[in-house]
């Protein structure tokens, strides 16, 4: 029969590793994740709530759909915007991108 299938022998007996390697390893890709993805992305998202947080009547905003108009009503999470006079939409707080400042409406 072993002419066919050769004789499998056992390996020597390997030094025994040390698992700290492969941990070390671990630990700096998790350090890695968090400072260069997850840390700013929640400021990015800390950020964003407190400008949701401050805007109220009068302020002027820009919005997701990339229009810009002052607000005349908050309800709640939402928000009226007047585009210009007799335009007004109802958006969400958390759609405005960014607050403007005053009077940059006007002298556009």
């Amino acid at each position: 029969m072993s002419l066919l299938i050769s004789t499998a022998y056992a390996a020597p007996a390997a030094a025994q590793q040390s698992p700290l390697p492969s941990i070390l390893m671990m630990v700096g890709f998790i350090l890695i994740f968090y400072f260069l993805i997850w840390r700013p992305q929640a400021k990015r998202t800390k950020e964003h709530r407190a400008m949701v947080e401050s805007v109220n009547v009068g302020s002027e905003v820009v919005f997701a759909g990339g229009l810009m108009g002052r607000i005349t009503k908050v309800d709640g999470d939402y928000a009226v915007v007047e585009l210009n006079r007799g335009n007004e939409v109802k958006i969400q707080k958390a759609a405005v991108i960014s607050v403007l400042p005053e009077g940059t409406l006007n002298s556009l």
